[in-house]
């Protein structure tokens, strides 16, 4: 007898759905990464410190996944949006994931203030931050900004 597992058994259609948007979300997360990676290390060769870097990078970074969930994460609900202008959807957007951002960014200074090694190589702490914020910011994110109008 011959067990395989269908997506279609053990999921509904609407947890499917939710499963896919997760998924797209997280790949912009990691593209969101990327961005913030590099703008932090462009920022530090720059002559920016470790916190000032951080905190521009994150702009940059929050920026890209926006306009990335707008157009292929969220794009249903983006277009069909009750929130106006697309400024004020990229500030509500800003403005909830402030809470990933204290998680995300409060990593990040735990582990560049007490470990060498992050200090050192600052993706490290990046990389943490990230994932520590990324659940919060999916649910608020789905939640309050790309909603149907």
């Amino acid at each position: 007898m011959r067990c395989t597992l269908r997506p279609d058994r053990i999921l509904s259609p609407r947890h499917r759905a939710l499963t896919a948007e997760f998924l797209r979300f997280g790949v912009v997360g990691a593209a969101g990464f990327v961005v913030d990676t590099v703008v932090l290390y462009a920022a530090l060769a720059a002559g920016a410190e470790l916190y000032g870097g951080r905190a521009l990078s994150y702009l940059v970074a929050a920026s890209t996944t926006w306009a990335l969930n707008r157009a292929w994460t969220f794009s249903n609900a983006a277009r069909e949006t009750g929130h106006g202008t697309i400024g004020r959807q990229w500030a509500l957007f800003v403005l909830v994931n402030l809470v990933g951002f204290a998680v995300n960014y409060g990593t990040y200074a735990l582990l560049v203030a007490r470990l060498p090694l992050a200090a050192a190589h600052p993706v490290l702490a990046v990389a943490a931050g990230a994932l520590a914020g990324m659940g919060g910011n999916f649910l608020l994110s789905r939640r309050f900004v790309f909603r149907p109008a």
